[in-house]
């Protein structure tokens, strides 16, 4: 199931915007495709991410994959909690399983990204 209120890349990150703010996280796809999540290497609060830029990893069982950015921006808050629990990225992707929020320095980015139907359908074709 695909959430109707996120924005997503084609690398498998999806956004949800409130205001200014963007959080940011891995699809429910992804997490799959990964297997059990057993460590993150996630940006510091203050850095800044670049939209289609690495900002992060994700290490599973099976792989090590990039975390892209979907927006540019300073990086407020990490969810600190995927450091003892990296597992919960597997559990509530879309919930407790966030990964950073960003205050947006170009909102208009979001209207690249895909939206759900986009993003199902790309993920589908693959």
């Amino acid at each position: 199931m695909i959430p109707e209120d996120l924005r997503y890349t084609s690398t498998h990150e999806w956004l949800r915007v409130d205001d200014d703010l963007a959080t940011i996280g891995i699809t429910d796809h992804a997490q799959e495709e990964l297997g059990d999540i057993v460590y993150l290497e996630l940006p510091e609060v203050g850095s800044t991410v670049t939209a289609g830029h690495v900002f992060g990893s994700v290490e599973s069982v099976k792989t090590v994959s990039d975390l892209t950015a979907p927006v540019s921006g300073e990086v407020l808050e990490v969810n600190e909690e995927l450091t003892d629990s990296p597992d919960l990225v597997n559990e509530e992707s879309y919930g407790g399983g966030w990964m950073i929020i960003v205050k947006m320095e170009i909102p208009s980015e979001v209207e690249e990204l895909l939206t759900p139907e986009q993003y199902e359908k790309f993920v589908e074709e693959q």
